[in-house]
């Protein structure tokens, strides 16, 4: 049996690695990820790292999950500062901010999750899939909100193969049409502040006095008033 100790120090021995992989992508780009140096800046060997992340991709995939489950964190957390129950407008204006906020907090996660792939790694979708919804289902869950109140306006919006979706999705029981309704509006509104938000952290937007803040707040209220009925 392994102790409860045992178990914090193999715990706290992951987190060292995963930290000290984020440091050198923060650094250098994920290109630059060696567990060896990982290992050596760490002061354990290379067989003993090997035992929690047997190779590079297996650390790469563990990172890309801790960034979709801090960035789904970060969401809620802002979703859930407004807990009244007529305040969806406000919900649904704070998961857009946090979305922003999380991504110029850490960048390299950011980056790791949405730019692109490491040269020769393969991601394992049925493994990372829950995760990638776990950092879109804060706004899912306001878009439902917004739905059940009748404050969405999106009847003539095209809906994606509800089939396809649920695979996609990896959820279980069928969706309904208004399910499929919510996760659509939930993809559009999140391929328009995820271009914003790309193009502004890879500086490829001109400055603006604020950072960008005062142009992604225009787009979120732009989004509003084309799809809430507030």
């Amino acid at each position: 049996m392994v102790s409860s100790s045992t178990t914090r120090q193999v715990k706290s021995l992951q987190q060292e690695i995963k930290e000290a992989a984020w440091r050198q992508i923060a650094a250098s780009g994920i290109t630059a990820l060696s567990l060896q140096e990982i290992a050596h800046g760490l002061n354990i060997s290379e067989k003993e790292l090997f035992s929690y992340f047997p190779h590079r991709d297996a650390l790469i995939t563990a990172l890309i999950i801790e960034a979709h489950s801090s960035f789904g964190d970060y969401q809620i957390s802002a979703r859930d500062s407004f807990p009244g129950v007529s305040q969806f407008l406000q919900r649904f204006m704070a998961t857009g901010v946090a979305y922003r906020e999380w991504a110029f907090r850490y960048p390299e996660r950011y980056m790791l999750i949405f730019g692109p792939r490491s040269p020769g790694y393969t991601p394992p979708g049925d493994i990372l899939q829950p995760f990638l919804m776990r950092s879109l289902n804060p706004l899912v869950s306001v878009i439902r909100e917004l739905r059940a109140a009748r404050l969405i306006n999106v009847d003539s919006m095209p809906v994606m193969d509800a089939a396809a979706f649920e695979q996609y999705c990896c959820v279980g029981p069928p969706m309904t049409k208004d399910d499929l309704i919510v996760h659509t509006l939930a993809m559009v509104i999140r391929s328009r502040v995820h271009g914003m938000v790309s193009l502004e952290l890879t500086g490829q937007i001109p400055p603006f006095g604020d950072g960008g803040a005062s142009l992604y707040e225009f787009e979120i209220k732009s989004i509003v008033k084309q799809f809430i009925d507030i």
